[in-house]
This record gives C-alpha cells, sequence and structure tokens, in this order.
C-alpha cells in the first residue's frame, strides 16, 4: 500500500486528495494542527484517514504534499527532517514559488527522501476543502522543479503518481520558473490591487466611480479580491523578481505616458496592435496560473420568470450553473444577466442551449 501524507487539506490538497483517494494501492491520509479541519476532512470523505500529529501522518509515507501556505513551507520542511522518514519518501509542495523553498530543502540532508519542488497551475476563486474537486488540475500545467541530486527514478515516480490528476507535467528549473510566474501571475495581481486601490481613493470625493465600475472594470480586476495574507507571503518570498518587473512595469507606463504628451497616435495604435497579435496566440481552452472566468452576459426581457426559465433550461439539460448576477449597468457589453460555469464545457453547451433564445455576448 502507498501512503500519500498531504498536510493541509484545503483547495489545493483536498483537490489532490480526491484525485487519489479511491485508487488502488493509495492510502490518503490528510493532516491539520487544528482539530476541527481534520473532523472535517473525514466528514467530507476527502480523505482515508486524517490527524493532528504531523509524525503520525509522515512516518512511512511514500509520498508527502506540503499544501499549505508559502509563508510556512520552511516550518514544515524543518518539521519533517527531525523525523526518520521512510527511505525513497518523496516530499513536494504546491506553492507558487519555487526557488526559496528549494533552497531550503537543499540545505537538509534527507538521509535517502528527496524533495521535488511542485506548482499545479490550477486554482479557484473560491478556497478550503469545500471547494476541493479531483477535476481541479485536468488539462492544467504541473510544474516540477527537482532540487539538485534527485534521481531520475524519483521524479519518475512523482509524475506516474501526479497521472492521476490528469495534469501535463513540466519540467523547469526553480529560478527560471519564478521570473516566468512574477511576470505571468504575480505582477498582474500587484497591478489589479493597485488600480483598485487608486480608484478606491477617487471614489473618496465622488461615490460615482464605485457605481460606474462594473462590469468591465469588475471583471479585469477580480484578481484584487485574492485572500491578503496568502499574496503578502507571495510576493515577499519572490521578492526580487518582483521588484524587477515593478521596474520594467514602469518603463511601460512612462512609454505611454509619453506617448500620449507628444498626441503620438501611431504609437498608442501599434502598442494596442503588438499586444492584441500576442494575447490571441495565448490558448484560450488550456488551464492557467490565473483562475479562468466561463462567464457568458445574456439579454433578456423585462418580465416575471425569465430568469426561471433560463435556470430550468441549463438545468434539464444537465448544465451546472454557477452563479447568476443581475447586471444594471455595463457600458462595454449590453447584457443583463451574467451567467457563470465551472468549466468550459458548460459554457459551451449552455450557449448552444440559449442562444436560439436570447441575444448571448460572450
Amino acid at each position: 500500500m502507498t501512503k500519500i501524507a498531504i498536510f493541509g487539506v484545503g483547495l489545493m490538497g483536498g483537490s489532490l486528495a480526491l484525485c487519489f483517494k479511491g485508487k488502488p494501492g493509495l492510502q490518503v491520509v490528510g493532516h491539520s494542527k487544528n482539530p476541527a479541519s481534520v473532523e472535517k476532512y473525514m466528514k467530507r470523505e476527502v480523505v482515508d484517514t486524517a490527524t493532528t500529529s504531523i509524525r503520525e501522518a509522515a512516518e512511512g509515507a511514500d509520498f508527502i504534499f506540503l499544501c499549505v501556505p508559502v509563508g510556512n513551507l520552511e516550518e514544515y520542511l524543518q518539521e519533517l527532517h527531525r523525523l526518520e522518514l521512510k527511505p525513497g519518501c518523496i516530499i513536494t509542495d504546491v506553492g507558487s514559488t519555487k526557488a526559496s523553498v528549494t533552497r531550503c530543502a537543499e540545505a537538509f540532508d534527507w538521509s535517502g527522501a528527496y524533495f521535488i519542488g511542485g506548482h499545479p497551475m490550477a486554482g479557484s476563486e473560491r478556497s478550503g476543502v469545500e471547494a476541493a474537486t479531483s477535476y481541479l488540475y485536468e488539462n492544467a500545467f504541473y510544474v516540477l522543479t527537482p532540487a539538485a541530486g534527485v534521481p531520475e527514478a524519483a521524479v519518475d515516480r512523482l509524475a506516474e503518481l501526479l497521472a492521476c490528476t490528469k495534469a501535463q507535467i513540466v519540467r523547469v528549473d526553480a529560478v527560471q520558473h519564478d521570473s516566468i510566474v512574477g511576470a505571468i501571475s504575480h505582477l498582474p495581481h500587484i497591478i489589479a490591487v493597485a488600480l483598485v486601490n487608486q480608484i478606491a481613493g477617487y471614489n473618496k470625493t465622488d461615490p460615482l466611480y464605485e457605481s460606474l465600475a462594473a462590469g468591465g472594470f469588475r471583471d479585469i480586476t477580480r484578481i484584487a479580491s485574492s485572500e491578503p495574507a496568502i499574496w503578502r507571503d507571495i510576493l515577499l518570498n519572490n521578492r526580487e523578481v518582483v521588484l524587477r518587473l515593478l521596474r520594467d512595469w514602469g518603463h511601460e507606463m512612462a512609454r505611454f505616458a509619453d506617448m500620449l504628451e507628444h498626441e503620438d497616435g501611431n504609437g498608442v495604435e501599434a502598442a494596442f496592435a503588438s499586444a492584441r497579435e500576442f494575447r490571441n496566440r495565448l490558448p484560450e481552452r488550456r488551464k492557467g496560473i490565473l483562475t479562468s472566468h466561463y462567464d457568458v452576459y445574456v439579454d433578456v426581457p423585462d418580465h416575471p420568470g425569465v430568469i426561471g426559465h433560463i435556470a430550468s433550461t441549463l438545468g434539464e439539460e444537465g448544465v451546472n450553473l454557477a452563479n447568476i448576477q443581475i447586471i444594471e449597468s455595463r457600458a462595454d457589453v449590453p447584457g443583463v444577466l451574467r451567467l457563470s460555469f465551472r468549466n468550459q464545457p458548460d459554457l459551451d453547451r449552455a450557449v448552444e442551449l440559449l442562444k436560439p433564445l436570447y441575444p448571448i455576448h460572450l
């Protein structure tokens, strides 16, 4: 029996647990320092067993997944290093920064155990074990950053286990990983937060900003609603990369300011054209590090029962509707209802069903 210990059975750890649980020859053990969380894991049947004891969870484990916040990874590695781990045990994590945890792991003598950094590039706006799903990682990139000296056989063993997630395994150098993820995830989060805070400042003297910042503005800044403590740890952990990226961003903004000051219409148009060309090449249906939204906007007549009709039309066909929002003001898309779905197939099926009945805007 292969024992898999998961420390932190929330969205990420719980989704991993659900990928492994019930598979022949696999036993999934969940760990939390909080007894209430352990009880929750068992009640929701996400793991086979659960415990508050680090020793009980880790000893005898073939695989250990650290699914705790980035700021706590070093603490857990220190705890695990004090234990007598099973020879050949593979320790991995799911943090969105890799260089620092890899350096920390390389500082320890694991006596036959191995650390392989991991980063599944998928997520959800929901959090906690309640949001866990066995489909979270399907079709997502799952990055592995093995520490120096880790045998290929150990990396292959972890990749073989992760095949249960249906993710695409990619091997990347830890430093390279942090540079890329800093640019495509960490920097956008900072920009979104700064932009929202800028508008919030204007709103203090003119509340109309908040009233009109519906629809498009809310959509493009949605990542500003991310968990503050988690992002504090991520940004501090990847500080040098993020500082470099912020300097580069400052140069880009200065370039735009210069074009506007000199009324350089050709330059502005070229900048938008270049951005559109690159963005249009990005894959649409593959999961990325930023959580995808599966939304459609529907124009509907203003009469009783229309929302119920839409919901029943989708429900009768087995389409899982995650949320309905009534949009009162949306300048860029004239939709009245925003329908949200959990995945692309549900969105595609909803469009197919509703398009003959109502005007649809994606």
